[in-house]
């Protein structure tokens, strides 16, 4: 239960409109000839238009549909720690999951993340929110007390923040003047018209070639996100909208009832609990650093612990895809590069192993 795993559908969709400033009036798109056209925007536009729909209303239109998250990093394949929709993060770095998303209000919102043999669910209705737990029979009841922020502290499916949402946030957190910013208005994503939004590092020590957000033509939601490495053709990471349909889902989505035998565990959210988790993630923040700027910045942090689970701890399986190197063990993927120093150490960006090695030695 960390800040950041909660999807939140409009603080997503705001996060567009703050790049707005960095980019001004933005270039005029540059119009590729095909259907469907959309009209004209310039960047500064667009993102215009993405803070009107979060802001009318109060919050974006309900809606309802299928998210893809597909990687392509060139990681071996990695083990199972038999923790079926719930698994180790490191899962998600390789092959394709899906998460199907229903959003009726910012109070009534649901997310189910399917595997081969299971499910979990996260069920948000009112004041009360249920989390479905299938591999573990177990559901979580849980209620929110005076002054508790919900969006902050609920427990989600691991793969619940990789929404085209969530990832457009951080990659337009990058624009700026490290990035070179292009729109087109001829693609289609679900098959609904969209913009894309290419962003493109200035630096050219980036792995990253471009990153490509597609924008809804008529509802300017993020649809789908694109990141391709250098000299790839393919995307080394994809988030994209499947299915989608911009009406209220039916009531009895967020319903929902403990199957017969199943745990049922209470808990109570307060605003102590909110207090707590800041102090730790104040802590996790003083713990890491950052080297560097813009698309070649590389993050330091100490090397994270995983919880064995049924014999198999995900990060010692990971390693041993490592090079070592001196100082420690890389491992290096299309997009990105990580190095486990000997002192305990990680450092992660979508730069070369040098450059990790050099930012190692910045004490």
């Amino acid at each position: 239960m960390r800040r950041g795993k909660f999807v939140r559908w409009g603080v997503p969709i705001a996060a567009v409109v703050v790049v707005g400033a960095a980019i001004g009036t933005g270039p005029v798109i540059a119009a590729v000839s095909g259907d469907p056209a959309l009209p004209e925007r310039t960047a500064a536009e667009l993102l215009a238009d993405a803070s009107a729909a979060v802001h009318n209303g109060g919050g974006p239109k309900p809606m309802s549909g299928t998210v893809l998250e597909t990687a392509s990093l060139g990681l071996p394949a990695l083990p199972s720690t038999g923790g079926g929709a719930d698994a180790s993060p490191l899962t998600m770095l390789s092959g394709s999951h899906e998460v199907k998303v229903w959003y009726g209000a910012r109070d009534k919102i649901r997310l189910a993340l399917p595997s081969q043999m299971s499910e979990t669910n996260l069920i948000v209705n009112g004041e009360q929110a249920w989390y479905w737990n299938s591999d573990e029979n177990t559901a979580t009841r849980v209620k929110f007390a005076p002054g508790a922020d919900k969006q902050d502290q609920l427990p989600t499916p691991s793969a619940s923040d990789l929404t085209p949402q969530q990832a457009a946030e951080k990659a337009l957190a990058m624009v700026g003047e490290y990035t070179a910013v292009s729109v087109t208005n001829t693609d289609e994503v679900a098959g609904r018209p969209v913009y894309q939004i290419v962003l493109a590092p200035k630096d050219p020590g980036s792995l990253v070639q471009d990153v490509r957000i597609a924008v809804d033509g008529e509802n300017y939601v993020p649809l789908r996100v694109q990141v391709f490495a250098k000299g790839s053709a393919e995307a080394a990471f994809e988030v994209k909208f499947t299915e989608v349909t911009f009406t209220p889902p039916a009531e009895e989505n967020f319903a929902f009832t403990p199957p017969a035998g199943a745990k049922v565990v209470d808990k109570t959210i307060g605003a102590k609990d909110g207090a707590d988790r800041e102090e730790r993630a104040k802590e996790l923040t003083d713990a890491a650093k950052v080297v560097g700027e813009g698309w070649t910045s590389v993050a330091v942090l100490p090397m994270p612990k995983a919880e064995a689970k049924d014999g198999v701890d995900p990060i010692a399986e990971f390693l041993k895809t490592a090079t070592p190197v001196e100082g420690g063990k890389v491992i290096r993927t299309k997009l990105l590069t990580a190095l486990v120093t000997d002192d305990g150490r990680l450092l992660v960006g979508a730069v070369t192993p040098e450059v990790l090695q050099k930012a190692a030695q910045a004490k």
